[in-house]
Formats: C-alpha cells, sequence, structure tokens
C-alpha cells in the first residue's frame, strides 16, 4: 500500500508542532493525541491507538489495532504494540503533571482511564494548536484538494443535472447521486470535527425542503429521511416542474475535502424576488473571495460584508441571509481540510491574519420561504492574488429542462 505521508513530513509536521506549543505553551511536558484525523495528519495512519509527543525525546506512536497496518502505512520509527494504556505508560519513567488532550473530542471516560496508568494531575487542551496547523497546506495537500475541487466541479455541474428526473424523490435523488460520487473515488464520508455530526455526503433538498432547521449549523436545511437520520433526503417528496434543487455537497478525495453547494432550477423559474437573492449571494461571494489573501482578517471580511448588507441588501435579503429566519448562523465561510469544517472561519472573533495556502470555503445563502435555499459554496486556496477558486464557481442555477 502506498504511503500518503512521507517520513519528511511527518517529522515537519510533528516539529512545527513542538515549536507551536513551545510558543503557546511554554511549560507543556507530553501530549498525547488520541483522535484518528489527526493521528493521520501525523502519522500517515488511522488506528486504534495514541500518539504520543513528549516534548523531549523521541515521539511513539502506540498501537491497539492493527499494527500491521500502522507499520504498512505510516514511515514513522517508532510504531509500538500496546495492549492497553497501562503499557504505553510503562515506557516513561518521569511522571507528567499535565497532559496535553485534544478536549474537544476525547470522552471523559477515556481520560480516566488514561489517568490511571499515566499518573497525571491535570489535563489541558491543545485543539487549537492542532487546528492552526492543519489550517495551513503543504504542497501535497494543497494538490490533493485542487484534485477533489475538480471531481467535485464535474459532479455538480455536469453529472447531476442528468440525474434529475420528474417524480423523483430526495432519496431517489441521493442514491442516484452517491454512485457517481463514488465513480469520482470520492472516500465515502463526508467528516465532521463539529461534535456527534454525521453526514454521508451533504444536505440535499427540493423546493422548500432545503430551508427546513436542522442542527446542523449551516445555512441550508433539510427534512431528511426521518427525525433519527435528519440529513439525508426525503422519500415522500417528489421533484416536480418548477421546483428548485439544492445540493451541499462534501467530496472526500484521498483524506481531504472540498466543499461545494450548486442549485439546479428544474423545468421551470424563479419568482423574481429569489432570482435577486440567489444573484446577491453570487456577489458576495465574489467580493469576499477577492479578499483571501495572506493577511486579511477572517472576523474583518464578516463584518464589513455584514455591514454593507444592512446598507444595500435587497428589502428582505437580511431576514433569510445565511438561514431561515430564527435558524441563521453567524459566519461566511470556513477552512477545509481534513475536516470539511476546519479552522479559520470567516466570522466574528476569528483575527489572526489568514495565511498562503489555507483553503477556505465560502457560503452566501438564502432560505427563500417556500422556493428553497439559494446561493452559491466555493472552496478557494488563500494566495497574494485572492481565492483561488478549485470547485469551479460559476453562478450557479442551472436550469434543467
Amino acid at each position: 500500500m502506498a504511503r500518503m505521508v512521507t517520513l519528511e513530513e511527518c517529522r515537519t509536521r510533528i516539529g512545527n508542532f513542538r515549536n507551536l506549543m513551545d510558543r503557546e505553551n511554554p511549560e507543556w511536558e507530553m501530549a498525547l493525541i488520541l483522535g484518528k484525523v489527526n493521528q493521520f495528519y501525523f502519522t500517515g495512519t488511522m488506528q486504534d491507538g495514541l500518539l504520543a509527543v513528549p516534548r523531549e525525546g523521541e515521539e511513539i506512536l502506540w498501537i491497539r489495532r492493527s499494527l500491521e497496518r500502522a507499520r504498512d502505512e505510516s514511515p514513522l520509527d517508532r510504531i509500538e504494540p500496546m495492549a492497553g494504556y497501562r503499557q504505553a505508560a510503562a515506557a516513561y519513567s518521569r511522571k507528567t503533571k499535565v497532559i496535553h488532550l485534544e478536549k474537544e473530542m476525547v470522552p471523559l471516560a477515556m481520560v480516566e482511564r488514561l489517568q490511571k496508568h499515566f499518573e497525571f494531575e491535570s489535563t489541558a487542551g491543545l485543539d487549537r494548536q492542532l487546528l492552526k496547523l492543519r489550517s495551513v497546506k503543504s504542497a501535497r495537500e494543497r494538490e490533493i484538494i485542487t484534485e477533489s475541487g475538480k471531481r467535485h466541479e464535474e459532479l455538480l455541474h455536469v453529472r447531476v443535472p442528468r440525474l434529475l428526473e420528474e417524480g423523483m424523490s430526495e432519496m431517489d435523488f441521493a442514491a442516484r447521486l452517491f454512485p457517481q460520487m463514488i465513480d469520482l473515488e470520492y472516500h465515502g464520508v463526508s467528516r465532521f470535527s463539529m461534535f456527534d455530526t454525521e453526514i454521508l455526503m451533504g444536505q440535499i433538498g427540493f423546493g422548500g425542503n432545503s430551508c427546513y432547521p436542522t442542527y446542523f449549523n449551516g445555512p441550508g436545511g433539510s427534512r431528511g429521511h426521518h427525525p433519527a437520520v435528519p440529513l439525508l433526503g426525503d422519500p415522500s417528496r417528489k421533484l416536480t416542474p418548477g421546483d428548485m434543487v439544492f445540493a451541499d455537497i462534501g467530496f472526500g478525495y484521498e483524506g481531504y475535502h472540498s466543499d461545494h453547494t450548486m442549485t439546479y432550477l428544474f423545468k421551470g423559474d424563479l419568482p423574481p424576488l429569489a432570482r435577486e437573492y440567489h444573484d446577491y449571494c453570487v456577489m458576495i461571494r465574489d467580493r469576499a473571495s477577492r479578499r483571501l489573501r495572506p493577511g486579511e482578517i477572517p472576523s474583518r471580511i464578516y463584518l464589513e460584508t455584514m455591514e454593507e448588507l444592512e446598507e444595500k441588501a435587497p428589502v428582505g435579503f437580511l431576514d433569510c441571509f445565511m438561514g431561515k429566519k430564527g435558524n441563521q448562523v453567524k459566519f461566511l465561510g470556513h477552512g477545509v481540510g481534513l475536516y470539511i469544517d476546519e479552522y479559520p472561519v470567516i466570522a466574528k472573533g476569528f483575527d489572526e491574519p489568514l495565511e498562503e495556502n489555507m483553503i477556505i470555503a465560502l457560503e452566501p445563502k438564502c432560505a427563500v420561504p417556500d422556493v428553497g435555499t439559494v446561493g452559491v459554496e466555493d472552496t478557494y486556496a488563500v494566495t497574494p492574488e485572492g481565492g483561488l477558486c478549485l470547485t469551479g464557481g460559476g453562478r450557479g442555477m442551472v436550469e434543467v429542462k
């Protein structure tokens, strides 16, 4: 099996992590990385185990299962078996007072088991440091996401219009869409770091269903298959002439994602107000994308965009901008990478400047009552010239005759 990450890149990433921890947590002693996505970032493999990174000494990838696969996939020098945390802890004679963990994702029961064997006094978080590290992509990472974007464009711009057929349900559409994604080498899951979020490929909806509120922190909506599965297609909603089709799809390729939304008008026309709102969303995306340059401040992009909308947006636009009224979200875009929802967010409070080779999805949308969610989403690379679109761009609202 070909290795996804070279030894040089693993060492660079772990070295960058240590340097960042030295700057931001000068007293740190030991980091234990248990999340599979973060393990993949640092080691090139995704197994049941933990990556121990001491401030001084060699990092070790401890594997419960599968050691054979870990050694096939990861170029790290030290990959050791462990039957449990006791075995890993025994390798460290010096007890650590504070262990740094991914506090956003590690369950309390797991922390208690770790504490029993590593005997630390307290924990501290390292989530922010990991988000910052992953936000700036290497040349290889950008290459993979660029390829994902090309396949994503093929899916939504070329293939989806051929799938739509009068009388099909949203679930039928999902069933036709997924094989097309697999044919384009989709890796099979849209990963989110958001707690307890499950998405197979994205959100789809016909007409007003794409405005129906969900727990998902996004501007689109979905009535879904069932209250227990609220983010898949509605089997009872059939496609009829004049419907708008909303497809907010995450595409993953070789572990990395692009994020893209397209809308389609099936055998009809949009009400003039919905068309106006859609075109205004396209304008917002294009203006914001030109500001995706190193040194720009995400919060400033967001706040200045919102200030301009309050002055110049069409009547009623702000009532449905970024979600159904009462269920709106307060961001304009987000980082993309090993997760679809990455750092930074184009939102208030994100005050650190953008850096070259960050990957950002911009998604200005409006949930127009009785029509559906209009607008666009595209994925961009941050460059000195502004955002470089990786997913095809365009105005959306493809007419399907």
